[in-house]
C-alpha cells in the first residue's frame, strides 16, 4: 500500500468514520454561517474596458447614481399624441411618477424643446424622468414607480402605455434570469440522480456523489463571501459555482465509488478496498483537482474583473470538492460498506455492464480501435477537424438588447420604442468633459458632431445632450441605425471615433471625448479578449504541462494531452459558430441569431474545458501508469485502463452534458450558448477524445509514451503503484 498523502487521508478518514463525516457536516455548516454573517458582496462597478471605458468612467463621475427611464404612450390605429385620449393619459403618467422617492427631471412630451418626445408619425410620446440612488437604491425606488404607472395603463386601456429604463428593465431581467436559474438548479438534481442511478444501479451509491457535490456547492457558497467583499462578486458566479461544483464532486465520487468496488469484486475486504481507492483515485483526484484549479487560475489573466470573480469561485469549488473527496467519502464508504447497494434495481447494472464492471458498449468499441489504431486516429481527428472548421469563422460579439427575451413585458415596450423613435434606446454615446461644456466653443462643437454624425449615414438626428450640475461633462447620445452588434453599429463608432470627434471637439484645447454605448463596449471587449487571449492560453497549457510532466515522468503525455484538449476545445468552437453564429437549429433551440458568438464566451469555455477534460485525463491514465508501474505491456496497460475507467468516465460525462444541457434551456442568450458549448465539449471529448483517439495514439506510441528525457530525471517521482518504472523507449 502506498504512503501517498491520498492514502494516509484515506486511510485515516476510514479509521475515523464518525469524525471525519461530523467535521465535513460541521465545515459545510459553518461555511454558510460565515456566508451569512459576512455577507456576499456582488459586483455593482463598471470593468472599464478601452475608450468607452474612459467615457463610462467619465460619466460614472459626472452623473452619480441615476437611472433614466422613459414610459410610452402610444395612440390606437388611427389617432395621434393631439387626441384628447391620449394627452390625458400623458398627463396621468407625469402625475404618477412625480414626487415618488427618488424621481427628478419629469419631462411631458408636450414640454417646451421636447420635440424629439413625439415620434415622425405622431402616434407616439414619451414621458422621460431619472432616478435617484446607486444600483441597489433604484432598484428599491423602481418598484413603487412601476406599480404606478401599471395602475395609469390599466385606466386607459385604449392607449398603449409601457415603460422601459435602466431600473425597470434591470429589474425585469434579473428576476427572468433568477427564475431561470432557480429552474436550472431545480432540474440539475433529479436528472443527476436518474443518470447515477442508471450507473450504479443502486439509490444510496448514486445519492453519495450527489451530496458530495451539493456539499461542496454548499460550502463554497458560504465561504465566498469572504472574497467577495476583496473582490466584489460577479452576479452569475453561484452558477459558475453549481455548475463546477456538481461537475467535479460527481467525478471525484465516482472515481472513489468504481475503484472500491472493483475492489471488492476481486476479493478485498470493506477497509481494505477503500483504502486502495483511496491511495489510487484519491491520488488521481488530487492530481486532477490541481490540474482543473491551475486551468481554473487562467481567468486572472484576462484583465477583467468579472474574469477574476469567476476564477476565484471556480477555484474555491474545486477545492473544496477536492478535500471532501480525499477526506469524507472513503469515511462514508467504510460506514456504509455492503449498504452502498441498497435501494438496488433489479438487472439494471447488469443490462449496462458486465460482472467485473466494465461497460459493454464501450469493451465493443475499445476492441475495434486497439486493433486498428491508425484507421481509428485518422478518422476521430478527421472528424475533429470537421467539427471545427467553422471555428475560424467566429466573430465575436457583447449581446445586447436585441438578444435578451422577448417574453417580457419590458422588452415589448423596448421594442415598440425602438421602432417609433429608431436608435434612440442604444445610441452611440459621447462623454464630453472640461472645464465648462456650456461655453460656447464647446457648444459649437457638439453642434457639429452632432451635424458630421448624422452625414456619415450610420446615425440619425436628434442627439441627446445631457449636461451635469457642474457644467463639467456633457452626455451627447447619438440614435444609431444598427442594432449595437451588426456592421453599421460598428461602422457608426469607428466614424466618430477616428473622423467626427477628432474633428469637431478634438479641436477645442483642455476638452476630452471619447465614445461608449452598446457598439463602442462590444468593439472594445473584443479587442481586449484577442489581446489577453494568448496570455491566458499559454499560462494554462504551460502549467498544465509542467503539472502532467511531474505525474506521468513523460514528456509525451503531456504534449498529446494537451493536443487532445485543443482538439476537443476547437470542434466545440466549431458547433458554436454553427449552431449560433449560422443560425442553425434556432426553433428547436428557442433563440434568434445576432450572427456571432459572445465575447467572453471563447476564453471561459476554454479554460473551464482545460480543466474539465482534464479529470478525464489524469483518471484514465493513472490506471494505465498505474498497469504499466506493475510491469504490464503498454497495449495491455491502455486496455486495461480503459476498460476499467470508461464506464465512469461515460457516467460523469453524461452528468455533466444534462446538467449543462439544461442551461440551453434558459432564456438568455449568452447561457444558451455557454450551456451548448459546454455540453458538446464534454460530450467530444469522452466520446471521440478519450474512448477513441487516446487509446488508439497510445497504442501507436507504445513505450513512446512514457519518453522522459535523462535532463528532466531530477524532478520528483510521484509513483502510481508498486511495481518498477518503465524506462522510456528512446532511454
Amino acid at each position: 500500500m502506498q504512503n501517498t498523502f491520498a492514502a494516509r487521508a484515506g486511510r485515516w478518514s476510514a479509521q475515523h468514520r464518525k469524525t471525519a463525516i461530523w467535521g465535513w457536516l460541521g465545515f459545510v455548516v459553518l461555511a454558510l454561517v460565515i456566508g451569512n454573517v459576512v455577507g456576499f458582496k456582488s459586483s455593482t462597478t463598471n470593468t472599464y474596458v478601452g475608450d468607452s471605458g474612459k467615457a463610462d468612467k467619465i460619466l460614472d463621475d459626472g452623473f452619480p447614481d441615476k437611472a433614466h427611464e422613459s414610459v410610452l404612450v402610444q395612440a390606437p390605429q388611427g389617432l395621434d399624441v393631439r387626441d384628447a385620449q391620449v394627452r390625458h393619459a400623458v398627463a396621468q403618467v407625469v402625475a404618477a411618477v412625480t414626487g415618488k422617492p427618488g424621481v427628478q427631471s419629469v419631462e411631458s412630451p408636450y414640454g417646451t424643446g421636447n420635440a424629439d418626445h413625439i415620434s415622425d408619425d405622431r402616434r407616439s410620446a414619451l414621458v422621460t424622468f431619472d432616478v435617484r440612488g446607486d444600483d441597489d437604491r433604484t432598484s428599491e425606488r423602481i418598484d413603487p414607480i412601476v406599480t404606478a404607472v401599471d395602475g395609469v395603463k390599466r385606466d386607459n386601456s385604449g392607449v398603449f402605455i409601457g415603460q422601459f429604463g435602466d431600473a425597470s428593465a434591470n429589474k425585469a431581467l434579473s428576476q427572468a434570469f433568477d427564475d431561470d436559474f432557480k429552474k436550472a438548479e431545480r432540474l440539475s438534481l433529479p436528472i443527476t440522480l436518474v443518470i447515477l442511478v442508471a450507473a450504479f444501479g443502486a439509490l444510496v451509491a448514486a445519492g453519495v456523489p450527489l451530496v458530495l457535490g451539493l456539499s461542496a456547492v454548499m460550502a463554497t457558497l458560504g465561504l465566498a463571501a469572504i472574497p467577495s467583499h476583496l473582490i466584489p462578486m460577479d452576479q452569475s458566479i453561484s452558477s459558475i459555482i453549481l455548475l463546477i461544483g456538481m461537475a467535479v464532486g460527481v467525478d471525484y465520487t465516482l472515481f472513489y465509488l468504481r475503484r472500491e468496488r472493483e475492489e471488492k469484486r476481486k476479493g478485498a475486504g470493506k477497509i481494505e478496498a477503500v483504502q486502495t481507492a483511496a491511495a489510487t483515485s484519491g491520488r488521481a483526484v488530487l492530481v486532477s483537482g490541481f490540474t482543473v484549479m491551475a486551468a481554473m487560475a487562467g481567468m486572472f489573466l484576462a484583465g477583467d474583473k468579472t474574469f477574476t470573480s469567476l476564477g476565484v469561485g471556480a477555484i474555491m469549488v474545486v477545492a473544496v470538492a477536492m478535500i471532501g473527496s480525499v477526506t469524507v467519502v472513503p469515511a462514508v464508504l467504510a460506514w456504509l460498506g455492503d449498504r452502498v447497494d441498497k435501494g438496488r434495481i433489479p438487472g439494471l447494472h447488469r443490462l449496462l455492464n458486465r460482472s467485473d464492471g466494465e461497460s459493454r458498449v464501450w469493451n465493443a468499441i475499445l476492441g475495434v480501435v486497439l486493433k486498428r489504431p491508425a484507421l481509428s486516429v485518422a478518422a476521430s481527428v478527421g472528424v475533429l477537424l470537421v467539427l471545427a472548421l467553422p471555428a475560424f469563422g467566429m466573430h465575436t460579439v457583447l449581446t445586447g438588447i436585441d438578444d435578451l427575451p422577448r417574453k417580457l413585458e419590458v422588452m415589448k415596450t423596448y421594442d415598440r420604442i425602438q421602432a417609433a423613435f429608431p436608435g434612440g434606446q442604444i445610441p452611440a454615446v459621447v462623454a464630453v468633459k472640461a472645464k465648462d461644456v456650456t461655453v460656447p466653443q464647446v457648444r459649437t462643437a457638439i453642434a457639429q458632431l452632432e451635424r458630421e454624425a448624422v452625414a456619415t449615414g450610420t446615425m440619425n438626428a436628434p442627439a441627446d445632450v445631457t449636461v451635469n450640475r457642474d457644467r463639467t461633462v456633457a452626455s451627447v447620445a447619438i440614435p444609431m441605425k444598427g442594432d449595437g452588434t451588426d456592421a453599421i453599429s460598428t461602422r457608426a463608432v469607428d466614424a466618430l471615433r477616428d473622423d467626427v470627434v477628432p474633428a469637431t471637439i478634438g479641436h477645442v484645447p483642455g476638452t476630452q471625448a471619447y465614445v461608449t454605448g452598446m457598439a463602442a463596449g462590444s468593439q472594445d471587449w473584443n479587442d481586449l479578449m484577442k489581446s489577453r487571449a494568448p496570455l491566458v492560453f499559454a499560462f494554462v497549457l504551460s502549467l498544465a504541462f509542467v503539472l502532467l510532466l511531474m505525474t506521468f515522468r513523460s514528456i509525451v503525455i503531456p504534449i498529446k494531452a494537451i493536443v487532445l484538449n485543443l482538439l476537443s476545445v476547437a470542434a466545440a468552437y466549431g458547433v458554436l459558430v454553427w449552431v449560433f453564429q449560422d443560425g442553425h437549429l434556432q426553433g428547436l433551440l428557442g433563440y434568434q441569431s445576432n450572427g456571432g458568438i459572445v465575447s467572453w464566451l471563447p476564453m471561459f469555455l476554454f479554460v473551464i474545458l482545460f480543466g474539465l477534460s482534464m479529470d478525464y485525463h489524469v483518471f484514465i491514465l493513472s490506471r494505465v501508469r498505474e498497469a504499466v508501474d506493475r510491469g504490464i505491456r503498454t497495449e495491455d496497460a491502455v486496455a486495461q485502463g480503459i476498460k476499467a475507467t470508461a464506464g465512469t468516465v461515460t457516467s460523469a460525462a453524461i452528468v455533466m452534458v444534462a446538467v449543462f444541457g439544461i442551461f440551453a434551456t434558459l432564456s438568455s442568450l449568452d447561457f444558451k450558448q455557454m450551456g451548448v458549448g459546454l455540453a458538446v465539449a464534454i460530450l467530444i471529448d469522452a466520446t471521440i477524445v478519450r474512448a477513441v483517439l487516446l487509446p488508439a495514439t497510445m497504442k501507436l506510441l507504445g513505450r513512446w509514451n512514457w519518453y522522459f528525457p535523462k535532463s528532466l530525471r531530477r524532478l520528483p517521482t510521484l509513483r502510481h503503484g508498486d511495481g518498477p518504472l518503465p524506462e522510456g523507449a528512446a532511454a
